[in-house]
């Protein structure tokens, strides 16, 4: 039997998705005519406006490429001499940046163990005889992902108390939000609820994705404590994480941010999980442990499962390994996910793997 049309929208990542027509329509309309380069045009503060709005708060917001150049940026614009940055052994900044932050700030990333990629105050305290010895680094900044990146979530009240704590050693607090739309959705959909766990919990400053959450690209890094943001466009700078035209990620934002359209598609790529696991769960190649919180499914195949019916799988529909040694892989939905893409999923997964 031949196997079935691919779904047009994969689950690899939400990285993979495409632009919202909204965005998209955005970038067009800041096409026309010239406008002053490097963020002083009037797209760039009105994006400015917006993330004020945003967190009703008198924020910095500094427009760059990327996650990584986000995070980077965030970090050494707290990081104090000989400082250190702690985070989850699984976070971004230590798995999946190639060392940046390391190399770019030299700085040493203390990679704590985590289960499903949340750290707890215990944790943090616990780095305490760090502080004032000359011969260890300094606990300066402590990052943490929300969403995490095993698709987990800190409830509000978790990350005030990680925040109490760090501000109690003198440390500053990074939240890596590459996913804070999907978060936010999550835990109540509402501009209330993203700053319950940002600027009421103590956070500092946000990377605030645009990318994964319908943007053509660009990141925002938002310091919610203006004085940690005194140097930073000149760290920007020497990142190279300012854009020449910052309007068009400007525009961007402004569009995921009007009418909360950034909340509309973290919420949609949410159901299209929940929906994905109603669609396989039970399914007896593989086992997921839990329905998902926010956009991504872990599941894990069985040992009965050849590799090769795995990897035609991947061939037919790509999706990228998790942990190689358990045979568990990553499954992501996106804002433009649609259930027909979940029904052809499933019929391939019948074909490919019983």
């Amino acid at each position: 039997m031949s196997a079935p049309v691919a779904p047009l929208h994969r689950f690899a990542s939400d990285n993979n998705a495409g632009v919202h027509p909204a965005v998209m329509e955005a970038l067009a309309a800041a096409n026309h005519g010239h406008a002053t380069a490097y963020g002083d045009d009037p797209w760039t503060a009105m994006a400015t406006r917006d993330f004020a709005d945003l967190f009703d708060h008198d924020v910095v917001a500094l427009m760059v490429w990327n996650g990584t150049g986000a995070n980077v940026l965030a970090l050494g614009s707290a990081l104090s001499p000989a400082g250190a940055v702690v985070c989850s052994d699984c976070s971004h900044i230590n798995v999946d940046e190639t060392g940046a932050p390391e190399r770019l700030l030299g700085s040493k990333l203390m990679d704590l163990p985590t289960r499903g990629g949340k750290l707890t105050p215990d944790q943090v305290r616990g780095l305490r005889h760090n502080l004032g010895v000359v011969h260890h680094v300094q606990p300066s900044v402590l990052s943490i992902t929300q969403s995490t990146e095993w698709g987990t979530l800190y409830s509000p009240t978790e990350i005030a108390a990680l925040c109490e704590v760090a501000h109690e050693m003198g440390m500053r607090v990074h939240l890596d939000g590459a996913r804070i739309a999907n978060a936010t959705a999550a835990l109540g959909g509402s501009r209330e609820v993203l700053r319950s766990f940002t600027r009421d919990a103590g956070v500092d400053m946000v990377s605030f994705g645009g990318t994964k959450n319908g943007m053509m690209y660009g990141e925002a890094v938002v310091f919610l404590d203006r004085e940690l943001a005194r140097s930073a466009g000149y760290t920007r700078k020497q990142f190279t994480q300012l854009p020449s035209k910052v309007r068009y990620i400007s525009a961007q934002f402004s569009a995921l941010l009007c009418e909360d359209l950034w909340i509309d598609n973290a919420r949609h790529a949410n159901d299209m999980a929940r929906h994905l696991y109603q669609a396989v769960r039970g399914h007896p190649a593989f086992h997921i442990a839990s329905e998902p919180s926010v956009n991504s499914l872990f599941p894990t195949f069985s040992p009965t499962v050849e590799a090769d019916r795995i990897e035609a799988l991947r061939d037919w529909s790509f999706f990228y390994d998790w942990d190689p040694s358990l045979r568990q892989a990553r499954w992501m939905t996106a804002w433009d996910t649609t259930p027909l893409d979940i029904s052809a999923f499933r019929a391939g997964l019948d074909h490919f793997v019983g």
